[in-house]
């Protein structure tokens, strides 16, 4: 891990994936174990960033371009004001979405460009990395049956934008295996669970928290 106090995880994957539950059945497990848990999602996670998020999810259109840059606008608010405080205090922090969605979702399915999205986003966030990084995986179309009828206006694009982004998520895995982990979304949450608590297990974050003097 880095010299942070704290423990930053994220979870990514395409829409309809599973990630909240994932989230949830993790922190359950952590605060059970004396862990703090900080639970949080981008976009959001801030008043600006549910500004953020409704503008450009459930608003008018947005140019691939401006999108992209208000993402990096609402990751850069929400490391400073809520992620870091966070990890300086100890906490684990759990995220649902974090810089890689940018990545798959503006940089490869708006055709924007990865590696200019990845640099955008670091610099919007300082750098920060996660320690772990779970990608819940399905195929497109399994992601578009869970979500039914509602879309917002990324979910709404075509099957195709969300193969690319898919693509993506899995890419990045592939080349930094020590920091993710890829569990299959279209298997039972419980045994998907399992599998994220043996690699977060690794990070020695389950170990007990004991309080008092030694």
């Amino acid at each position: 891990m880095s010299g942070r106090d704290g423990v930053f995880i994220a979870f990514e994957g395409g829409d309809g994936a599973g990630k909240s539950t994932q989230v949830r059945l993790l922190a359950e497990v952590l605060r059970a174990r004396g862990r703090e848990v900080l639970l949080t999602r981008q976009p959001g996670g801030t008043e600006l960033g549910a500004a953020i998020r409704d503008l450009v999810l459930h608003g008018d259109h947005v140019s691939p371009r401006a999108e992209a840059l208000l993402f990096a606008a609402d990751k850069a608010h929400h490391v400073d004001l809520v992620i870091r405080p966070a990890l300086a205090a100890g906490q684990v922090v759990l995220t649902d979405r974090y810089t890689d969605s940018s990545v798959a979702y503006q940089g490869a399915g708006r055709d924007l460009g990865a590696d200019e999205v990845h640099d955008l986003q670091m610099w919007a966030v300082d750098e920060l990395v996660p320690d772990l990084t779970v990608v819940v995986d399905v195929p497109p179309e399994e992601g578009r049956r869970r979500r039914g009828e509602v879309h917002d206006r990324l979910e709404a694009e075509a099957d195709a934008f969300h193969a690319s982004i898919r693509e993506h998520f899995l890419a990045m895995a592939r080349g930094n295996p020590q920091r993710y982990v890829v569990v299959d979304g279209t298997r039972p949450a419980e045994d998907m669970h399992a599998e994220v608590l043996a690699r977060v297990e690794a990070l020695g974050v389950l170990d007990p928290v004991t309080g008092g003097a030694p």
